[in-house]
């Protein structure tokens, strides 16, 4: 998150908030903002969320992570706001929704979790 300048706004009860500021440095070559970064912006996000519901000794892992891109970003604000749509014994789904500083939808997350127990 530090590398790429990520800013935790908010985190609790199943929910987080990252943003970020994008421009030239995470351009592909088309000129417009890496998918790449996007769903590093959302996976921080939704891992942040589930963080958040884990009891002590639990811990989780990523097993499935989609993204749709909706509209291109260039240089802007990105913020993900990600919520723990379920969260059973061993998997969670979260969702994340990134919009730009308009407040315009520019991708949306899905992931599935495995929620990791410690052994006793």
């Amino acid at each position: 998150m530090k590398t790429l300048g990520m800013e935790l706004v908010e985190a609790g009860d199943g929910k987080a908030s990252i943003r970020i500021r994008v421009g030239e440095r995470f351009h592909n070559p088309m000129g417009t903002v890496h998918g790449g970064v996007m769903t590093d912006l959302a996976d921080a996000t939704m891992g942040i969320a589930v963080m958040t519901t884990l009891a002590e000794g639990e811990s989780f892992t990523t097993l499935e992570l989609k993204m749709n891109f909706l509209r291109p970003v260039v240089e802007d604000e990105i913020t993900s706001v990600a919520k723990v749509v379920h969260r059973g014994k061993t998997i969670a789904l979260v969702e994340s929704v990134l919009r730009n500083k308009a407040g315009k939808e520019v991708a949306r997350g899905l992931a599935t979790q495995m929620i990791l127990h410690a052994s006793r």
